[in-house]
């Protein structure tokens, strides 16, 4: 099932006029392109399955996963290259230079693709014009947790001691420009509140200090949060998916608790650099759809905490761009820059 992020009204009806430009593009392109004769690709010729990451991070671990897979199913070759550094744009840098033939692809996450581009000042490439949206992953929830011993109970307990002492309580993130602290400077544009925010070099520091009371809360993947909250050592105040979740189902949504337009959720897809042929492109999507299907895969998946979605790459393409345009705007509100 496919799942998008939720977005204010003026976004949804661009996504809605994106699809619809999408899927016709999409026909006229599928009639002015002919089918790829057998043969002609991948042709036993190795694909490069660039990941913007460090190896052993969730993006790598299911890439390299999808990536067997469908080289399995194109009888050739995957292999995967980590390309990390600048909060994942030298990896995406590279993808957008090579040559559009489908033998390289970039498998990343949202933030090199909508949110670091809007940090980093003027990148040597456009991140939606310079890559063909292939198919998304899956998405990674995210749950709002602090130390066991912090005194608030609720989101809205938070929020007033934010208020009442701006300034004082502080916010740990895996470091500047990340889905993690982009949802802290949400929280606070949403409800007035003001919050000290803390980066780390990674999401486990973060935790760990979140654990140790050195930080009075963070937004944590929910995988990596979950055994804690289980043990009693983190209390979780809400989720940041659209739904609650079946491990948590006490735990109330953003939503639910008065963020109306807060639902977050840390996707991950796969592009290839632009003017990729469209059956190439298609023959991809295809066979990753087809990955997300596996079993061995889908049990990956639910010890990573990620859902996987799959879907075409219209709907990729849509909602990099509604994605790309939300998190500009909290970045250009919150005057935050990259350091």
């Amino acid at each position: 099932m496919t799942t998008f992020l939720a977005t204010t009204p003026s976004l949804q009806r661009a996504r809605r006029g994106l699809l619809a430009a999408a899927g016709a593009a999409l026909l006229a392109s599928l009639g002015a392109t002919p089918a790829l004769a057998q043969g002609d690709w991948p042709a036993g010729k190795v694909i490069t399955w660039v990941v913007p990451y460090p190896p052993g991070g969730s993006t790598d671990v299911l890439g390299r996963n999808v990536a067997q897979r469908i080289g399995t199913a194109l009888g050739t070759n995957v292999i995967v290259e980590n390309k990390a550094g600048a909060t994942g744009t030298i990896g995406a840098a590279w993808v957008a230079k090579a040559a559009p033939d489908g033998y390289t692809l970039l498998g990343t996450s949202i933030g090199p693709q909508a949110i670091a581009p809007h940090l980093m000042g003027k990148l040597p490439y456009d991140h939606i014009a310079a890559f063909e949206p292939v198919a998304i992953l899956g998405t990674i929830p995210h749950m709002l947790v602090l130390g066991a011993k912090q005194p608030f109970k609720t989101v809205a307990d938070l929020v007033a001691a934010g208020k009442a002492q701006p300034g004082k309580l502080a916010y740990a993130s895996g470091g500047n420009g990340t889905i993690l602290q982009m949802q802290g400077e949400l929280l606070q544009q949403q409800t007035g509140a003001r919050f000290i925010h803390i980066p780390y070099k990674g999401d486990t520091p973060a935790l760990q200090d979140t654990l140790g009371e050195q930080v009075q809360f963070m937004f944590a993947p929910v995988a990596a949060a979950l055994p804690h909250v289980q043990a009693g050592k983190l209390r979780a105040l809400a989720v940041t998916s659209a739904k609650r979740l079946p491990a948590l189902p006490d735990v109330p949504t953003m939503g639910e608790v008065g963020m109306k337009d807060f639902v977050v959720e840390q996707w991950q897809a796969v592009f290839a650099p632009a003017k990729t042929p469209q059956a190439v492109v298609q023959r991809l999507n295809q066979d990753i759809n087809q990955a997300l299907k596996d079993p061995a895969v889908v049990a990956l998946a639910d010890k990573l905490g990620i859902s996987l979605v799959g879907g075409t790459p219209q709907q990729l393409g849509a909602l990099q761009k509604a994605d790309s345009a939300k998190w500009a705007q909290v970045i250009k509100d919150g005057n935050i820059k990259a350091e």
